[in-house]
């Protein structure tokens, strides 16, 4: 073997190496892209979901302002009914009787889940699933960090040649990937 063969012989493990390198780089480019869409989605997930629970306090609070006023006035009535005649008592006592079954209806109508107590489930919920998307959006944010660093890592070992630059773009692909994968399955687990 001379010294033409061994610098051939040299030449094609550093090719070999810079196709695994640009495939490597074509792999954490391919995750990138799927960790950045779903960063986006998640970041609209929580915008959503912000709305509907201050829409849904929103919707609480007139159901609160109402059932205030009808028990204010209720008393306020009640008040005066001793000194009524007795047909106006009577049509007084029932509209009272209607007013107490509408504030009762305000706290609490299951079957069309716009009591204040079901609006207060549902908003808490809609609060719960705000800051479930709001933790995948951080995941996916530091994932899409860790592998553009694995992408520019890669490219500059090929630049270079220096073959532990790839491993580490590896290394930060593998991390990268992890943050995507607590973003997809478990975001709160580290609340970072």
């Amino acid at each position: 073997m001379d010294a033409l063969d061994t610098q051939e012989t040299v030449t094609e493990v550093g090719e070999r190496g810079g196709r695994r390198v640009a495939l490597l780089i074509s792999v954490i480019a391919a995750m990138l892209a799927l960790v950045e869409v779903s960063g986006g989605n998640a970041e609209q997930d929580a915008t959503t979901n912000n709305i509907t629970a201050a829409n849904l306090w929103a919707f609480y609070q007139a159901k609160t302002i109402r059932r205030s006023n009808l028990q204010q006035l209720t008393e306020l009535v009640e008040l005066e009914l001793p000194d009524l005649p007795a047909e106006r008592a009577e049509r007084t006592r029932k509209r009272l009787e209607a007013w107490r079954a509408t504030a009762e209806r305000y706290e609490s109508e299951p079957e069309t889940n716009e009591g204040r107590k079901q609006l207060a489930a549902r908003a808490k919920a809609a609060e719960e699933a705000r800051d479930r998307a709001l933790a995948a959006d951080n995941m996916f944010d530091y994932g899409s960090a860790s592998l553009q660093l694995a992408i520019v890592l890669a490219s500059a070992s090929i630049v270079i040649g220096i073959t532990w630059l790839a491993w580490l773009a590896g290394g930060f692909g593998l991390i990268g990937i992890a943050f995507a994968l607590l973003g997809w399955l478990a975001p709160t687990l580290i609340p970072l």
